[in-house]
């Protein structure tokens, strides 16, 4: 009975702390500080600080804002990283990728590398059939991908281009836009370095 007490204690201390890895790397990947997310959040610096550390544990409400600082569903902080406990750290098994928001209809993502920490990320991205997204002007870093099925029309830097699947890309500066003109959900495994959302 011991043994099963001291499970759970490590398991919720193991959550607890990946979940203050997720939202220190979450600001980080936003280009935030302490002083300036506690700031948004309406919170002190020291209660944040507490929290990345994995001291002080987040209300849901806390949740539910940082969720929206970030563009993230709030069911992002509740999803293990791992499903099966014999995977070594940074194997995402296909379906167990967290989902992130891009507030563009028809367009979803799923975060395929471990977190978004590190130097990049990497997410499985699906456009129905005519939804779109566009990367601002303002975006620093790169995004690369490549169709993994359907196709996808890159408009970038006055240029469109009709890419299929297997075909890349890379996007470095300015304004893009990506549409899906086809029948069919079209797929992208998509790279951004910097790391972010």
């Amino acid at each position: 009975m011991l043994t099963d007490h001291t499970d759970t204690k490590e398991l919720k201390k193991r959550a607890m702390h990946l979940l203050a890895e997720d939202i220190r790397r979450l600001r980080k990947a936003n280009g935030l500080t302490l002083a300036g997310l506690s700031e948004r959040l309406g919170r002190s610096v020291g209660w944040l600080s507490q929290v990345e550390r994995g001291i002080s544990l987040p209300t849901l409400a806390d949740l539910r804002a940082l969720a929206g600082q970030f563009k993230v569903p709030v069911s992002f902080f509740f999803q293990p990283q791992c499903e099966n406990g014999e995977d070594l750290p940074g194997v995402v098994r296909l379906g167990h990728g967290r989902r992130l928001d891009t507030s563009a209809p028809g367009v979803t993502r799923e975060l395929v590398s471990p977190h978004l920490g590190g130097s990049f990320t990497m997410t499985r991205t699906t456009f129905e059939p005519g939804a779109s997204w566009t990367r601002t002007g303002g975006r620093r870093g790169e995004d690369a991908g490549q169709i993994l099925s359907g196709s996808v029309e890159l408009n970038h830097s006055g240029q469109q281009n009709l890419l299929e699947t297997g075909d890349s890309f890379t996007v470095s500066e300015g304004e893009a836009h990506w549409r899906n003109p086809g029948a069919v959900p079209a797929t992208i495994l998509w790279i951004s370095a910097p790391a972010g959302c």
